[in-house]
């Protein structure tokens, strides 16, 4: 992963613009309109919670060397190793414990719709058996076969989407080379090479879609010098040729502001991806994006890495990022042996739980009327319906809801069958509640409106 991709409120061009149109169908055009687009994402855009997973080499040193920790997916440039010492790390992967059924569960019980899976980091090895290059996991490994396209099947029984991951930056790759000794990031390519390597990524990709059908291609390792926009623009027409409602993130390739150091300008994808952040503010209904988080400190394993986002933080982030028309792509990395972590197994089971609760008020749902954050928590909604996600409970039982419209009916979705009290005052609607929250980390009430949302002048 990239170490930071700021998009802020003033970086909004950096996630493209779109519109939406329930009732438009995507057909395989050269210029997609907005509505087209907005068909062809309804599915991405409707599902708002997904897995992410890194997995590869670097799991094999879990992070550790020579008294060394703290590392993960980028230990082949921080421990600047020589290329044959780290190919060794091939023969140490068996992951004889690996379940995909089993991770799919896990991500099914978070509350999870779809599931995105390194195929090749920045390592350069190949987590599938590709024909376009040896350094594969079914060529290399004791393990002897390819992990993606069981995960693919074993997600699509479950009724999830799956997608893959693709550094477009290759340490490994020999057209590649670092800027400095022994260091790969960012790589310098062999000019003389680059068409040879464009064609196997090409390759490597068809097979990917060829062979696990995967929904979305999200790329990473752009910010080489040698990778241009109208080499993304080049394989964007490539990918959609071979598969014309495939989901494609920005990083595939977009414009740039040096002068301020910042990724921005027109994207040749999908969606904008946010990493380790979420924007101070949405992005309007006409913008794709999609946070991405790990759930301790790295994005691969690493075994001394302890520092676990609680439960509380999960569930949080993920209204936040609702409430302001996003995505929420959470990481884990499994271990070498194809286990996903118990710490991250249990924070993500207290997610399901929240989930099974209230994850109509997360699914499908567009971003909060309100301008900015309410005092005591965050909503979302749908047509007719106006969810708020209560974090601090009123001492007084009494919420208080900047809202111009006239409320039909309240619940909680904890006790759907016990209507809530509504009045006015001259401050909006006032919800009268229980003494007790029902839910520590958020609690979530449905009013039912009449037309649609209309904050107070203020807090618009």
């Amino acid at each position: 992963m990239i170490r930071a991709i700021l998009c802020s409120a003033v970086a909004v061009l950096c996630l493209g613009l779109t519109s939406f149109d329930a009732d438009a169908k995507y057909t395989p055009t050269t210029q997609e309109s907005p509505a087209q687009k907005a068909a062809r994402l309804r599915w991405w855009s409707d599902a708002r919670f997904g897995l992410f997973i890194h997995w590869g080499l670097y799991s094999v040193p879990a992070g550790e060397w020579n008294g060394r920790t703290g590392m993960a997916e980028w230990f082949m440039d921080e421990t600047m190793m020589p290329l044959a010492q780290y190919e060794r790390f091939a023969a140490q992967f068996n992951p004889t414990q690996y379940d995909p059924d089993a991770w799919v569960r896990i991500a099914k019980d978070a509350g999870m719709k779809y599931i995105v899976i390194t195929s090749k980091h920045h390592e350069g090895f190949a987590m599938w058996d590709t024909q376009a290059t040896d350094y594969n996991i079914a060529k290399r490994t004791p393990y002897g076969k390819g992990v993606l396209k069981p995960l693919a099947e074993a997600a699509r029984r479950a009724g999830l989407h799956f997608g893959t991951y693709y550094s477009i930056m290759d340490w490994h790759h020999p057209s590649q080379h670092g800027a400095q000794q022994n260091h790969r990031n960012p790589t310098l390519m062999h000019p003389e090479l680059k068409a040879q390597y464009v064609a196997e990524m090409k390759a490597e990709l068809k097979e990917l879609i060829e062979q696990t059908d995967t929904e979305i291609l999200w790329f990473d390792g752009e910010w080489v010098n040698w990778w241009t926009v109208a080499d993304g623009q080049d394989m964007v027409r490539y990918l959609r040729a071979l598969k014309p409602d495939i989901v494609i993130n920005n990083r595939v390739a977009y414009l740039r502001n040096d002068m301020e150091g910042m990724d921005r300008g027109t994207p040749v994808g999908d969606f904008g991806t946010p990493e380790q952040q979420i924007p101070p503010a949405g992005f309007g209904p006409d913008v794709y994006w999609e946070s991405c988080m790990t759930l301790n400190d790295h994005w691969g394993y690493s075994r001394a890495d302890q520092n676990w986002k609680s439960p509380q933080d999960v569930v949080r982030n993920l209204i936040d990022i609702a409430s302001k028309g996003g995505n929420y792509l959470l990481n884990v990395g499994p271990t070498a042996q194809g286990r996903i972590p118990e710490a991250a197994v249990e924070r993500l089971d207290a997610t399901g739980r929240w989930m099974r609760v209230n994850g109509e008020s997360i699914y499908a749902t567009q971003a909060s009327p309100f301008a900015h954050a309410l005092p005591w928590g965050r909503a979302t909604q749908k047509s007719g319906r106006l969810y708020l996600h209560v974090f601090d409970w009123p001492a007084d039982g009494k919420l208080h809801v900047p809202l111009r419209n006239t409320v039909a009916h309240a619940h909680l979705l904890a006790a759907p069958d016990t209507p809530l009290k509504t009045g006015r005052d001259a401050n909006g609607v006032v919800l009268e509640l229980p003494a007790q929250a029902p839910d520590a980390v958020a609690s979530v009430i449905a009013l039912d409106v009449s037309g649609p949302v209309v904050p107070l002048p203020e807090a618009q």
